[in-house]
């Protein structure tokens, strides 16, 4: 069963906590999104597998723990996941990027992906999905979906606020995907957005409506 993650780390509760505030205007909402990446990125890794290597320090040779060469991927989706790109790339520079992206068909309400670009050895690589937010889950549900037929070795999903609707979505849907959130909020309203929420995070990002 995919398991929910729900960060505690004061630094990420408090961040977020600004980012929720109406007056926070879009400069600051992007880099505190950036900030919230880093530091849940720093979680969301925590399993990366380690190997002895040797190294002649300035003083002697001694076997010291690195990463044992695995190779990662960030997807963000189209177009919110991109202001938590850069804060995960902080963290993991060597990662390569993907991008999907999605729209729902007005007359039949399914999702049509519109772009998807992986990194040519996706099979090779563990994928790190990232968006703001989780509130249906139909959109993640679907890029997951589609991300999946690429054949990844494993995938992650990373947002910084979840309603219930939506983890209760993705884990029915991708029981084999965990999921790792900055915030876990009461409920969605009757226009789907997340309550208490922060609103439209794309438009809050880009400064648009």
């Amino acid at each position: 069963m995919s398991e929910l993650h729900v960060m505690d780390h004061p630094l990420i509760r408090h961040k977020v906590a600004i980012m929720r505030d109406k007056n926070t205007g879009p400069k600051e909402f992007r880099e505190l999104a950036d900030e919230v990446a880093t530091l849940m990125a720093y979680e969301v890794t925590r399993d990366m597998p380690l190997e002895d290597v040797e190294i002649e320090t300035p003083i002697t040779k001694d076997k010291f723990k690195m990463i044992a060469g695995k190779k990662m991927g960030i997807v963000p989706i189209l177009r919110a996941g991109l202001g938590m790109l850069d804060g995960v790339l902080k963290l993991i520079p060597a990662a390569r990027v993907g991008h999907i992206g999605l729209y729902r068909e007005p007359e039949t309400l399914e999702a049509v992906e519109y772009y998807c670009k992986l990194p040519t050895d996706v099979e090779e690589r563990d994928l790190l999905v990232v968006d703001p937010m989780l509130a249906t889950g139909n959109t993640a549900m679907e890029a997951i979906k589609f991300i999946k037929e690429r054949n990844p070795r494993s995938i992650k999903l990373m947002v910084l606020v979840a309603a219930p609707e939506g983890v209760k979505k993705i884990q029915a849907a991708h029981p084999d995907i965990d999921i790792w959130t900055a915030a876990l909020d009461e409920k969605l309203n009757d226009h789907a957005y997340i309550v208490p929420g922060l609103g439209d995070a794309g438009d809050r990002l880009y400064g648009t409506k």
